[in-house]
């Protein structure tokens, strides 16, 4: 076993791990792990001691490199197993521990143990297990075929026992082979359910030579089923025929030509076929040209050609009615062949399989589409840039000549030219003049929502030197001013690529700091200690692991370990009141951001719903109705139960505002129609942002839980309901390129990867009939900051591109064309080598950032390498920033990057760079066809590959780290102070859990079916969980949508 450690929890599961191995009796599984600095050298001893084989270290890691790690781990991991096994009495399908023996037994040692394998298939005779053997082409889904009828027909059977042997190809050059079926299972992890992988140990074949025994193995344990799946095979092998009963052809529509069919020998055999992955182009066709020839093989001529048993399928598709069909069929035959006691009850209808597109198929050129129109303005723009130089020429040169005929001759010319000219361009031109003097004047004014603001121009510095905020050209060329306004333009102007507003927000600093760890009040008083003498409260939320990814805390130890640690412990509104309490959710000054995917709308469900209620409080204190809230309070807590309260003593800075009604909700204390007014103004003034960015997190970050369609249906469900309800301050997605550079994106990559999902959410909410001006101003972008050259002007770009896109493709309105983005810098440049020089790092990061006109900016702490940041590390993170701000001369100017020939350089290289990328992604069918090939995982991947490579040989050079080492050689460093969640915090969360469960008993189980029936009748499933957070836990919402909406499927 091989884990990545991330956000601590590694002290109780790593050892948590070993004691499963050891209570099973498989201490000889090899255990590897590596986290990075986060994992400290006496915690790396104090596990290897306990049982881990190896965990790796930064240190290990340059000493070795990334090769060097993976032989020694396949090293100690290279030993047959499989010798000593003895007890072929006590083999039952529940004893996973003896089959798998036995197995590798046969595989490893079948003389040794001949007699004994010779009782087994003795005792297989006796027993009557049906074999359903499933096969076909390499990549026509069988593993997600296999996955959705072990799914049926364990909720059919859930007392029966399913034996799985899934077979895979062995390499004939190095004899390895990637076991790698089992990824792609969700169904099989239930202790009635068991599955072996094993590889062909031979090249040219689909099975292994040792599967006859494998299966006498799993019938002499009295298994109810096996499923045989075999290695993806050719046209002409059926090898499969002789170990099953029962046999399943999983084939694609794309064949090739229809004579392609009478080459399969598996269509003569096959008693059902799958025609998976239905969605392709040419599918009807194909199924109809598949039935004949089945009909024609097996001379079926009086039965009509739709009896035939194949079945159009998407096995990838939640509740695929196509997969229904096929596993009513498949069961039935098994039952008529082997005489097996199965009933079907799984629900079939009739109806076709049926792609649920995301995007429209004749929209899949989407992205190119952008590129098409981006680049015909940037045509038109040269073209008349020309045009506007060759108009002051001619003028000029009228002022110059006095022969009345060339006079004559120059205006002609002059007013055929300014024909040409866009008369918008004209006006741009002649307004200029005017334009440069509001700059110089003493007060810009402008307006924003109807009110108009005045902003001085100019700061003055201690020598009296009048700093202008915003510098403009001294171009004296009519095509270098319409150039520069039509593809730069000053802050605030279409294109935006110095900024979307005329002006930086006075008196609010980009600054939002990150904090999350143990439980909501610990992470509270952190807030309060962030935001303290700031005017502006600008939160950002890190959650813990088990909320993430959507679970509840337990005393499971794996689940215990990562408890508040690295993050927050959110599992229920009550949480979410303690966390923000203090803090006047409604206050423009205030904004909140959620770092949350998977299970984003829960949480917000749980934030919405804590900001309704601090506002019913405030209702509340006003007209003199808190007796009212101690009488509910009484009523839903009778004697013997623990009310919910804020653990510890409040910060200096916290009013405790939002805890009054801990415990209880607005609704259940106000009347209906007040309430119902204070839930909308509400939502209409709370501001923050929510992560919810599915895409980026099946490409780079791993927290999808939901099944991708699914996930994608509750972003649009939450988008439709800020329409409705007018959320017009709140960003319902951070679409984040932050977690693809984390996972090792270049800049670029990670700059095109992120505009390429924001295009596709524009077009699925279009798709979905909002209007884009209705949502595109609840979109917000989230970057990384390294100090590779692109970074630089990475902001820059990415407005550029969206307004472009935004006014040109989709005809936009200027709000929606403005791109609001947060920065992080680069989490991947803290090192755990000389910590104190990622400050450095940071610092040049931030810099970049600020100069670039972000929204707003986290600034990393140096020693988050190695431990959450503590806060003499926070208060250092936050004085890069005020320092920069506050300090440096150049930044009182606000756009100092304007007018700088690398910079534009720059913008324009990358900006072409990113387009290039939308072409490469259009021609993988757009964002989620180039998902389905895995194109974005790997190609940062390789990107990744390329940086560790480079850093390992120091051809890249990493202060501290690869170069200019100490006279120590700069090993890891150690912190003097390590933040981990407290016991204390982690029962407390877990208790508060159970009272919540046994108090909210008969409302949560409604408020979970309410959620499910929108689930299913296709209606609103975030309006149903706005009442049901108020009642349910995290994990009980995560499972109800886990049964409506299916579960993500991982891939390799």
């Amino acid at each position: 076993i091989a884990m990545t450690s991330y956000q601590g929890g590694h002290n109780e599961y790593f050892r948590y791990m070993r004691d499963l191995l050891i209570e099973k009796n498989a201490g000889h599984i090899r255990i590897f792990g590596g986290g990075g600095g986060v994992i400290l050298p006496e915690e790396i001893r104090g596990l290897m001691a306990y049982g881990i084989t190896r965990i790796y270290s930064p240190d290990d890691g340059r000493a070795m490199g990334l090769q060097g790690m993976i032989n020694d781990l396949v090293a100690q991991s290279d030993f047959a197993t499989g010798e000593s096994v003895t007890a072929t009495g006590a083999l039952t399908p529940a004893n996973h521990l003896l089959l798998g023996q036995w197995i590798s037994a046969a595989e490893n040692y079948p003389e040794k143990h001949a007699a004994a394998l010779q009782e087994l298939h003795r005792r297989a005779l006796t027993q009557t297990v049906p074999v359903l053997g499933v096969t076909g082409t390499g990549g026509a889904g069988k593993s997600s075929m296999v996955d959705e009828i072990i799914r049926r027909f364990h909720l059919d059977f859930p007392d029966k026992f399913i034996g799985i042997l899934s077979v895979d190809p062995s390499k004939r050059k190095t004899g390895g082979a990637l076991l790698g079926d089992r990824i792609r299972m969700n169904a099989i992890h239930h202790p009635n359910i068991y599955m072996r992988s094993l590889a062909t140990r031979q090249s040219n074949l689909a099975l292994s030579a040792y599967v006859k025994d494998a299966l006498a193995i799993l019938k002499a344990a009295a298994f109810d089923l096996i499923i045989l799946e075999t290695s993806g095979i050719g046209q002409s092998d059926t090898e499969i025929l002789d170990h099953s009963d029962v046999s399943l052809y999983v084939m694609t529509p794309e064949y090739g030509a229809a004579t392609q069919l009478e080459k399969i020998d598996m269509l003569d055999f096959a008693d059902v076929i799958a025609l998976n992955k239905f969605d392709k182009r040419g599918a009807q066709d194909a199924l109809r040209d598949v039935k004949k020839q089945y009909q024609r093989n097996h001379q079926q001529w009086d039965q009509p050609v739709e009896s035939m048993p194949v079945f159009g399928t998407i096995a990838s598709q939640f509740n695929d009615p196509g997969t229904n069909q096929l596993y009513q069929k498949i069961v039935s035959v098994i039952a008529t062949k082997t005489g097996a006691p199965f009933g079907v009850t799984h629900p079939a209808s009739d109806e076709m399989s049926e792609k649920i597109f995301i995007i429209p198929p004749q929209r899949s050129r989407y992205l190119s589409e952008i590129t098409e129109s981006n680049r015909a303005y940037d045509r038109w723009v040269e073209k008349q840039s020309r045009l506007a130089s060759q108009w002051q020429a001619l003028l000029q040169a009228g002022g110059l000549v006095d022969d009345p005929a060339a006079k004559t001759s120059l205006q002609k010319a002059e007013e055929k030219l300014t024909l040409q000219l866009d008369p918008r361009n004209r006006q741009l031109l002649e307004q200029w003049p005017e334009r440069v003097k509001t700059y110089r004047d003493k007060i810009f004014r402008f307006k924003v929502r109807d009110k108009e603001i005045g902003i001085e121009t100019h700061t003055t510095s201690l020598s009296h030197t009048q700093v202008p905020k915003i510098a403009l050209p001294r171009y004296e060329g009519w095509g270098d001013i319409l150039r520069w306004q039509l593809q730069e333009n000053i802050p605030g102007e279409f294109p935006f690529t110095a900024g979307i507003y005329p002006f930086k927000r006075e008196g609010e600093d980009p600054t939002r700091m990150f904090a999350g760890e143990g439980g909501p009040e610990r992470t509270n008083r952190r807030f309060h200690y962030v935001s303290k003498d700031m005017p502006a409260k600008r939160l950002s939320t890190a959650f813990d692991s088990v909320t993430l990814y959507g679970r509840d805390p337990d005393y499971r130890p794996d689940i215990y370990g990562k408890i508040g640690n690295a993050g927050v412990s959110i599992c229920c509104l009550d949480d979410a009141k303690k966390l923000y309490s203090g803090f006047d959710l409604c206050d423009p000054r205030t904004s909140v951001s959620m770092t949350i995917n998977g299970p984003a709308p829960m949480l917000l469900a749980f934030y919405f719903n804590a900001a309704v209620d601090q506002q019913c409080e405030k209702y509340i204190r006003q007209h003199g109705l808190v007796a009212e809230v101690e009488k509910a309070l009484n009523k839903n807590y009778p004697a013997g139960t623990t009310r919910p309260a804020y653990q510890g003593s409040l910060p200096e800075t916290n009013d405790g505002l939002g805890l009054l009604l801990l415990g209880i909700t607005g609704d259940q204390v106000l009347p209906a129609d007040v309430y119902e007014k204070i839930r909308r103004d509400t939502l209409q003034q709370v501001r923050g942002t929510v992560q919810a960015d599915i895409l980026k997190e099946d490409q780079a970050q791993n927290t999808c839980i939901f099944s991708t369609e699914f996930a994608l249906r509750l972003m649009g469900d939450v988008q439709q309901y800020f329409v409705s309800q007018k959320v017009r301050n709140f960003y319902s997605v951070s679409i984040s390129g932050y977690h693809i550079a984390e996972a090792g994106a270049n800049p670029i990559t990670q700059l095109a990867f992120t505009l390429a999902n924001g295009f596709t959410y524009v077009e699925y909410y279009l798709s979905r009939g909002m209007h884009i001006d209705d949502f595109a101003p609840n979109l917000s972008f989230f970057f990384s900051n390294g100090v590779d050259p692109e970074y630089a002007v990475i902001g820059r770009v990415a407005r550029r591109i969206w307004a472009k896109a935004m006014k040109l493709r989709y005809g936009a309105n200027a709000r929606s064309q403005m791109l609001k983005y947060h920065i992080q810098t680069s989490g991947r440049s803290l090192h755990a080598q000389e910590i104190d020089f990622n400050d450095i790092r940071t610092t040049l990061q931030a810099l970049y950032a600020i100069y670039d006109n972000c929204n707003s900016l986290h600034t990393n702490a140096y020693d988050e390498a190695i431990t959450t940041p503590t806060e003499e590390s926070v208060r250092r993170a936050m004085a890069i920033q005020l320092i920069i701000n506050r300090e440096l001369g150049l930044a009182r100017n606000e756009n100092p990057l304007q007018g700088s020939f690398v910079i534009e350089e720059l913008t324009d290289l990358v900006e072409e760079a990113v387009l290039a990328e939308f072409d490469r992604i259009t021609e993988r069918g757009g964002v989620l066809g180039a998902m389905e090939t895995m194109y974005q995982r790997s190609k940062i991947q390789e990107e990744s590959l390329y940086y560790e490579t480079l850093k390992h040989n120091g051809t890249l050079p990493i202060i501290g780290v690869n170069t200019f080492l100490s006279s120590k050689g700069s090993p890891t460093i150690l912190p003097q102070e390590v933040i981990r969640a407290f016991p204390e915090e982690k029962e407390y969360q877990i208790s508060m859990l159970k009272e919540l469960h046994a108090n909210q008993h008969n409302h949560s189980a409604a408020a979970i079916g309410a959620v499910q029936r929108a689930a299913i009748h296709n209606e609103n499933i975030f309006a149903a969980m706005m009442d049901a957070a108020k009642v349910c836990s995290l994990g009980q919402l995560t499972q109800a949508l886990f049964a409506v909406g299916g579960q993500y499927r991982r891939n390799m």
